[in-house]
């Protein structure tokens, strides 16, 4: 989280507000077009890989139904019939401006050791309020009573993470239980569990970054502190309540009856205590309060934000359809076909400048336009060897050295390479110090970085094609993506040659585990997206990082805001 804030200041250098320059002009481009249809040579490939594609899109279907279900039908008329509360889709159609949300890591939970909880008990993404871009954080109370589990605290603190790296104002919409008891261990103790949620609302009110929280259910234990930490809360009557220990602990404490209401609810709060500071009678009311705190935040966004963002979603389509990315998509290394296809499916007009096309061929460097917006393309084309190392260490830094944006498309090698003779490991230590230039490069880098994996994600060669660990402002795998150390089949290159039966079974471990569910259901990514609908959540993420340029007054420092 430090090397994040470091990052992000260095990016808010860079992203200064110029307000006062008002509207400015892109510079006009004619990049190529790149002609790309699909070769009848190429058939048999392609429809492999849609046949592939086709499979993982109804797992994908089937887990986003499950989702949607959140804890299933009882805990739905529980909720909504006694408890008389919205549910957390209704309440972010009321906060939202509409449904053009970019939700981030909806599979988060499912498979999991401990069960399925889906979407991890809460509902994390950006959308708009009042034009303006917001994370939002909404705990789903019908997914185990809003109990927060290791995988819901991930997720929280995912969702702040976003909202440092690119200045975005948070909402919380709390609704919990408190955390899940028998799992204490995985979730109170270390520095990036559940403390780690209060510590960032104290480092974002700092840096400025505008918080709000609105109490539509309980906040018990831990979850009470979110809302006493917000730099404004609002709370809704009857439904709403705030304490350490409810009306049971209270009684077994004291022999004192007390009603949640007396002990925590909404009055209390707003007339004595203080801890809140708008009072709702129902939620619609809550949701209208929340948008109008939003629209006195210190925002400048320009009068030509609504134009720019319609000309942007009209841009220029590529020449072909997005949903030939279904065919494109490798169902494994060797169904790649040339990455070049994929780029002229997911930029406008199909256009793209090459960087180096005659160099290190096995990695594609260039520029392109997508919705509008200027990105520096790094895709995988083969092996990241020694000279494909260089040339995209050389890119990236003319990347950041223009403050453009850099986007990876990330299918990396099954295997490390092998080492037989001398001359392999002379190239092999070449290779190896070519591609440490490129993590630091990538790594050092203060430009927004967003990745997609669209085939494997595997090895060292995924950390210089800026996979988790190297901090992308997102990342996202398509339905067919494979994140493991090696590829399925590929374990020999793991173990000795005589290992056979460790061989076998570490393959078939890594069939299991690498599958873009099995990583977004732990949190190792930000969701799994469709290949159709990479454009479009492209857009979104560009727009999201652009939106930090609009805020005033970032650069003088504050204090926390500390209630009385």
């Amino acid at each position: 989280m430090q090397r994040c804030i470091l990052r992000f200041a260095e990016q808010r250098r860079q992203f200064s507000v110029c307000s006062a320059a008002g509207k400015r002009k892109a510079l006009r481009s004619s990049f190529p077009v790149l002609e790309l249809p699909l070769l009848p040579i190429q058939r048999h490939v392609y429809e492999a890989n849609l046949r592939n594609s086709r499979a993982c899109q109804n797992k994908y279907t089937e887990l986003q139904e499950k989702v949607r279900r959140g804890g299933g039908e009882n805990a739905v008329i529980r909720h909504t019939q006694r408890n008389r509360k919205l549910l957390v889709r209704d309440r972010l159609r009321f906060l939202l401006d509409d449904d053009d949300f970019l939700e981030l890591s909806p599979f988060a939970g499912m498979g999991l050791p401990y069960g399925d909880i889906p979407s991890a008990g809460c509902l994390t993404g950006v959308g708009r309020i009042k034009g303006l871009w917001c994370v939002f954080i909404a705990n789903d109370a019908t997914v185990k009573g809003g109990t927060a589990y290791p995988i819901t605290v991930k997720k929280q603190l995912r969702a702040q993470e976003v909202a440092i790296q690119n200045r975005l104002p948070c909402v919380y919409l709390v609704d919990s239980g408190g955390a899940f008891l028998p799992l204490q261990s995985e979730i109170f103790p270390d520095k990036n569990q559940g403390g780690r949620t209060f510590y960032n609302e104290a480092i974002m009110s700092a840096m400025k970054i505008p918080q709000v929280a609105l109490v539509c259910g309980s906040c018990t234990a831990g979850g009470a502190y979110i809302p006493t930490m917000a730099e404004e809360a609002v709370m809704v009557h009857r439904i709403g309540t705030i304490f350490l220990g409810g009306p049971p602990l209270v009684k077994a404490a004291t022999g004192e009856e007390v009603t949640p209401e007396d002990l925590g609810g909404a009055r209390l709060h707003a007339e004595v205590s203080g801890c809140v500071d708008h009072f709702a009678w129902e939620e619609k009311e809550a949701f209208d309060q929340t948008r109008n705190i939003i629209s006195t935040l210190n925002f400048h966004l320009p009068e030509e934000e609504e134009e720019d963002t319609a000309k942007r979603k009209a841009a220029e389509r590529p020449l072909h359809s997005p949903e030939e990315l279904l065919g494109l998509a490798p169902r494994s290394y060797s169904h790649t076909l040339d990455v070049k296809m994929i780029v002229s499916r997911l930029t406008d007009g199909s256009r793209f400048q090459e960087f180096k096309g005659r160099y290190g061929t096995t990695l594609l460097t260039g520029f392109a336009k997508i919705h509008g917006h200027l990105v520096g393309i790094v895709a995988n084309n083969g092996a990241l060897t020694y000279e494909a190392a260089l040339k995209g260490s050389h890119f990236v830094q003319l990347c950041d050295q223009r403050d453009v944006p850099l986007l990876f498309l990330q299918n990396t090698a099954p295997a490390a390479a092998p080492t037989l003779s001398a001359a392999q490991a002379e190239a092999n230590s070449n290779r190896l110090k070519a591609q440490g230039s490129m993590m630091s490069a990538v790594a050092c880098a203060s430009v927004p970085k967003i990745t997609v994996v669209i085939g494997g994600c595997h090895g060292g060669d995924s950390y210089a094609m800026c996979g988790r660990a190297f901090d992308p402002n997102f990342l996202f795998l398509w339905p067919n993506a494979r994140v493991s150390l090696a590829a399925p089949g590929h374990a020999d290159s793991l173990l000795p040659a005589d290992a056979k039966q460790e061989e076998e079974e570490l393959n078939e471990k890594l069939e299991e585990e690498s599958s873009a569910f099995f990583s977004s259901g732990r949190m190792w990514d930000d969701g799994v997206i469709l290949p159709q609908e990479t454009r479009k959540v492209l857009r979104d993420a560009l727009d999201i990082i652009k939106q930090q340029r609009h805020q005033l007054s970032t650069e003088k420092k504050q204090s926390v805001v500390l209630r009385m």
